[in-house]
């Protein structure tokens, strides 16, 4: 694809993630009523709203790229493999990730937007509706960070866009101490503190900071946490666009038993168990895989 078009796309995502946030926002306000999906995940009118604003923006992109990209929602209708499978492009769409940290009201959820080429997340965008702030990446281009976006820019994605600021970063020799590690807020796992056990009988100190939502993509991203390891249930779009923004900071997500790339458009949408790193020497990312693999 060529940089106008990417360019073009990356707009629409960033115009549809603040549209979103902001009617999250509106119903974050209310005394919002709380249902329960067949797998017995919280859904809201928030999400809803978030997905249908989403949709729209997005299906605009059409008309400036001459692309009809299908797109592919936690919130939308299910989709066969046999349909998926042939798509080329697709919009990979988390519209509130989170939905947990948004009924405790702590804030940290997010809106999650990544276009998606042949199993590889090429572009994503994270909006964090209650501090307004987004991160954004695509492929060729860097990643960027920008604070008060919808404040500033509610109708101009493109100046949202070179008003950001970059973020990335110069490859890393090895980890500092202590090690800045983040984790989810909501979801401890044993098999995450054996880990990072081990990483501290290896490497030295830990700092461990607990995070909601994608946020931890973005922490990894900006340098704060230079490594964020899930050892459970995630789905697809809980991690595109955060893996698309430490992607093209210099950093990786990798499935911990193979040491690739997460892939996405699988015929089973969950992930594996991964870890995300900052931009880390070769040799130090190899020594943190042997140490799980030894379990």
């Amino acid at each position: 694809m060529d940089r106008t078009r990417l360019q073009a796309l990356l707009d629409h995502a960033i115009a549809a993630s603040l549209k979103a946030g902001h009617e999250i926002l509106k119903i974050y306000e209310t005394d919002f009523a709380v249902e329960h999906k067949k797998d017995n995940s919280p859904l809201t009118l928030a999400d809803m709203n978030a997905h249908k604003t989403i949709t729209v923006y997005l299906k605009e992109a059409e008309a400036v790229t001459g692309m009809s990209i299908p797109i592919l929602s936690e919130e939308g209708r299910d989709i066969t493999y046999e349909e998926r499978r042939r798509w080329e492009y697709f919009w990979l769409v988390d519209p509130l990730d989170g939905t947990k940290e948004f009924i405790k009201r702590n804030g940290e959820f997010t809106v999650n937007i990544a276009l998606v080429h042949k199993h590889n997340p090429v572009l994503g965008v994270i909006y964090i509706p209650v501090k307004d702030t987004l991160y954004f990446a695509a492929k060729t281009m860097g990643v960027y960070r920008l604070d008060s976006a919808f404040k500033i820019f509610p109708d101009d994605a493109a100046t949202v866009r070179t008003a950001s600021v970059s973020l990335n970063h110069p490859p890393v020799i090895g980890l500092d101490n202590p090690v800045r590690i983040v984790g989810s807020r909501s979801h401890s796992n044993p098999i995450v503190d054996e880990f990072i056990g081990r990483i501290r009988d290896s490497f030295g100190d830990v700092e461990f900071l607990s995070a909601g939502s994608s946020l931890k993509f973005c922490l990894i991203a900006e340098g704060s946490a230079i490594l964020y390891p899930r050892f459970g249930p995630t789905m697809e779009w809980d991690t595109a666009a955060g893996q698309a923004i430490v992607e093209c900071s210099g950093g990786r997500v990798l499935d911990i038993r193979t040491g690739n790339p997460l892939m996405y458009n699988k015929e089973v949408l969950k992930n594996p168990h991964f870890i995300a790193t900052g931009n880390l020497a070769d040799n130090t990312l190899k020594g943190l895989l042997e140490l799980f693999s030894r379990r």
